[in-house]
């Protein structure tokens, strides 16, 4: 059985942080998200990995490498454009033979993995299995409908009316037959070429189309509150420990984890609720200036040699800040703002 990994979506709902980095590799705990799915991969026994690049590839494979480092057997496999996720299976066709794979979208992120569904599909072989998840808005994904027989029965990719909240989770589980399905596709309404549409035609013929409801953590970090969010739930995880270093001057409250090459100066740093104020990188040195009074930073994350004068800083919350980022002050004057925003920013300023 191999895997079939897609990273050659551009982020868009990720902008501005995705202009520089690829979604794929937005880190998650200071690891990159595609990590996750690698790391999940070599798990369900799986050593053979395609991973479908697109205009980041260069920055995909300085990441990943070989795959050595996962257990894995890495192919690059190019994608000239993001023409939807059953053009990625139909480009990938002489990569995967007449193999078994499983689908997994590089920017999903799944509790428990995907060991057991995968030995179950090895064990009977149903020609697609796919996983649902009920989500309280549909309409931003696929969706399925199941019949009364507990079957599914027809599916559907972004309705704008869905038939159910069971929305189809970024991880598909194949048989060969679905090169078939694929290469009788034709573009939907949005231009692409719909896994689900795949799917459907297997549905519409003499075909086994299985699912597993799962009821674990599974986020679609492709928007900035699903980013923070997996950041929240996977630090909750962590156990605090001090690897890195603090000075006698700074104060650590709470389940606080200090990784290696951290540096904190002067600072109070409080884990309030098991949830905020873990300070944790791996690869670079986070410094928080000296100051009168302390910063306070709620469910955001900080990457890469981020700094943050405490001086004259309060609250940061719900905040995503890329590499080399500085949070300053702004000098007094009257009342107003200052504003120097790529394309595709939002900002949200208080009254």
């Amino acid at each position: 059985m191999k895997a079939l990994v897609l990273s050659g979506g551009s982020g868009t709902r990720l902008r501005p942080f995705t202009h520089t980095s690829p979604k794929q590799l937005v880190p998650v705990a200071n690891k990159p998200v595609l990590y996750y799915v690698l790391e999940d991969i070599a798990q369900a026994s799986i050593t053979e990995v395609g991973i479908v690049v697109g205009e980041t590839s260069n920055e995909i494979r300085k990441a990943v490498g070989s795959g050595d480092r996962f257990g894995l057997r890495v192919t690059y496999l190019p994608q000239e454009a993001p023409l939807g996720l059953a053009h990625a299976v139909l480009i990938a066709r002489d990569y995967l033979g007449e193999e078994d794979f499983v689908m997994y979208l590089g920017d999903n992120f799944v509790v428990g993995g995907i060991a057991g569904n995968s030995s179950t599909f090895r064990a009977e072989r149903p020609d697609a299995q796919i996983l649902l998840t009920r989500v309280s808005d549909p309409s931003s994904f696929g969706v399925a409908e199941i019949g009364c027989d507990g079957r599914v029965v027809a599916l559907e990719e972004k309705p704008r009316h869905p038939r159910s909240d069971l929305a189809v989770v970024g991880i598909y589980l194949f048989t060969p037959v679905v090169h078939e399905a694929v290469r009788a596709l034709t573009p939907s309404r949005r231009g692409e070429l719909e896994i689900t549409d795949a799917l459907q035609w297997l549905l519409d013929g003499p075909y086994d189309v299985r699912y597993t409801t799962i009821s674990g953590y599974w986020k679609d970090t492709g928007n900035v509150a699903d980013m923070l969010e997996v950041n929240r739930a996977v630090l909750d995880g962590i156990e605090p420990g001090m690897e890195g270093q603090a000075d006698a001057a700074s104060e650590l409250v709470g389940r606080v984890r200090i990784e290696a090459g951290a540096q904190i100066r002067a600072s109070r740093i409080v884990a309030r609720r098991h949830r905020a104020g873990r300070v944790t990188d791996r690869t670079s040195a986070l410094h928080v200036d000296r100051g009168d009074c302390s910063i306070e930073t709620a469910r955001s994350s900080l990457h890469h040699a981020g700094r943050l004068p405490a001086h004259g800083t309060r609250r940061v919350q719900h905040s995503l800040l890329g590499r080399n980022v500085t949070v300053a002050p702004a000098p007094r004057v009257p009342a107003g703002s200052r504003l120097i925003l790529g394309d595709d920013s939002r900002v949200e300023i208080s009254s």
